[in-house]
């Protein structure tokens, strides 16, 4: 799957990744490779990106926390995510 994660500032994110876990207005929810497309607000919490390689820009880098050498989390207080064909789309504050 392609995931993009765009703050007003900046593109924070983009790549291939295996599994991305966001935080839903009614919980968290996982999206893995094939999902059905879906649209959804997303609140304060942790996106865990799963990925098998990360290439950060310097300028957005210290953003995200590492989990292990798969796996990055991005703390955000306020966002949307659009799934389809497998491509993901996440606005966040």
């Amino acid at each position: 799957m392609i995931l993009d994660i765009v703050s007003p500032e900046a593109k924070l994110f983009s790549g291939t990744v295996t599994s991305v876990t966001l935080p839903g207005v009614d919980g968290s929810f996982q999206i893995l490779n094939n999902h059905a497309p879906i649209v959804s607000i997303l609140e304060k919490g942790t996106v865990k990106i799963t990925a098998p390689s990360f290439n950060f820009s310097k300028d957005v880098a210290d953003k995200f926390t590492r989990v292990n050498d798969q796996t990055y989390t991005l703390e955000i207080t306020s966002g949307t995510i659009e799934m389809k064909d497998n491509k993901i789309i996440v606005l966040v504050d």
